[in-house]
């Protein structure tokens, strides 16, 4: 991927990841939809700088094929990208919403298991409408 599909990619990965978690993240923890958009777009900000370059090392690991992927691959870019976010954001979830550490693992964790089956669809979906662009 180009450094242009890259910044597409994730931009627009985040985007429709807002527009999904931050309205049903607000109806479960009882915080406000401004508060949770306020998390939602700091940790949007942070996941689209570790997405580059979490997405450059594995290609050069697994190799540049992403339409041909196999659902293990997937899956272990998923736990891979998803594992090295709790670090960051979970103190940061508890910090800013004023909610203990455990509260924020338990909210990352409804996150995560969002992000794992959202992060294998849309990373799907993105690389055969890409593969289908380019064909046109």
């Amino acid at each position: 991927m180009t450094f242009k599909d890259r910044i597409i990619h994730a931009v627009l990965f985040e985007a429709i990841a807002l527009a999904i978690i931050v309205p049903a993240a607000s109806l479960f923890s009882g915080k406000q939809a401004s508060a949770m958009l306020a998390v939602g777009v700091g940790m949007s900000l942070y996941t689209v700088v570790w997405n580059y370059f979490y997405n450059l090392w594995f290609d050069k690991q697994f190799g540049a094929d992403r339409v041909n992927r196999s659902l293990m691959t997937r899956i272990g870019h998923t736990v891979g990208f998803e594992g090295g976010l709790v670090f960051v954001t979970v103190p940061v979830i508890a910090w800013f919403l004023g909610i203990t550490l455990l509260q924020a693992l338990v909210l990352e964790a409804v996150f995560l298991i969002f992000f794992f089956f959202y992060a294998v669809a849309f990373n799907w979906c993105y690389d055969n409408i890409r593969l289908k662009l380019k064909q046109v």
